[in-house]
């Protein structure tokens, strides 16, 4: 049970939580009984379920996202996954067909990135792209329309914002990798980092931030509340500190590309982002 308990990943599932948040809170008149149901389906079925499966299809020998020293895998961690997937999935009908339908799409994918005889995560473009598009700009699509009662159209704001709910995942999606090139290499996963390199990881995940940055002052100037655009820029300044202490360590040293630092990076930006996000939903 402990073992199980510890691969779904609870904490990591909330560190997500901020692209849920940014769509509540640009919805203009939420649905309060959908915004609950949508939440819970994401963030405790749907999330757990996810990392439950890659945990069982990877069967990680080193560190992961959150697990120093992850047990292994017993076939009731597959059973939960499943149940905790379907449970997501019939819960969602309660908001509706095309929640329900998004909640699928997205199960599909999760499953296919893992497992071993699709196994997206070996191709490092692609898999990218999945995180890239669906725990982004899919997830904040759906999450919007969800809330607003599916009477908020699809127009350049929502598409704006999704893409940048897409790059703030995506800066962070290779920075987690660093430190299991030996391990993924080993078990023939190409990833993206692996391909990049520990600079070129570090070069990726700058660009990509500083385009959701770009994006996120476009949008708040857009719409003339700049002001949301400076409280966003306070939040990242202890992400971009960390950031570049973190890539100087690795420049002088490979070593610094590590599990310790690499959850520290990862905890960082997600308690900022969450204080962010939440500021701005409140």
């Amino acid at each position: 049970m402990k073992s199980t308990l510890l691969h779904l990943r609870l904490p990591f599932s909330l560190l997500l939580l901020p692209v849920y948040l940014f769509a509540y809170s640009e919805v203009p008149n939420p649905n309060i009984y959908n915004a609950i149901v949508v939440f819970i389906v994401w963030h405790l079925f749907v999330y757990p379920a996810s990392n439950a499966y890659n945990s069982y299809f990877d069967k990680d020998e080193g560190s992961i996202a959150l697990i120093k020293e992850p047990p292994k895998v017993q076939k009731s961690l597959l059973v939960t996954a499943y149940v905790l997937e379907w449970t997501g999935l019939l819960m969602a009908f309660l908001v509706s067909f095309e929640f329900a339908l998004a909640v699928a799409i997205y199960n599909s994918f999760s499953k296919a990135y893992s497992h071993p005889r699709i196994r997206i995560k070996k191709y490092p473009i692609l898999s990218f792209l999945v995180v890239f598009i669906f725990q982004g700009f899919f997830i904040y699509y759906s999450c919007y329309q969800a809330i607003g009662q599916y009477d908020l159209g699809l127009n350049a704001d929502v598409i704006q914002a999704g893409l940048i709910s897409s790059c703030l995942i995506g800066a962070s999606y290779p920075l987690t990798q660093v430190y299991q090139h030996e391990e993924d290499n080993r078990r023939g996963d190409k990833t993206l980092s692996l391909l990049l390199g520990v600079k070129g990881s570090f070069l990726f995940s700058g660009f990509v931030f500083f385009l959701g940055f770009a994006l996120m002052f476009d949008y708040w100037n857009r719409q003339n509340e700049l002001h949301n655009f400076w409280v966003f820029a306070l939040c990242c300044s202890p992400i971009l500190g960390y950031f570049l202490w973190w890539f100087k360590q690795c420049l002088n040293r490979v070593e610094a590309a590590s599990f310790k630092n690499a959850m520290g990076m990862t905890l960082i930006s997600g308690l900022m982002m969450l204080l962010y996000f939440g500021w701005l939903w409140l």
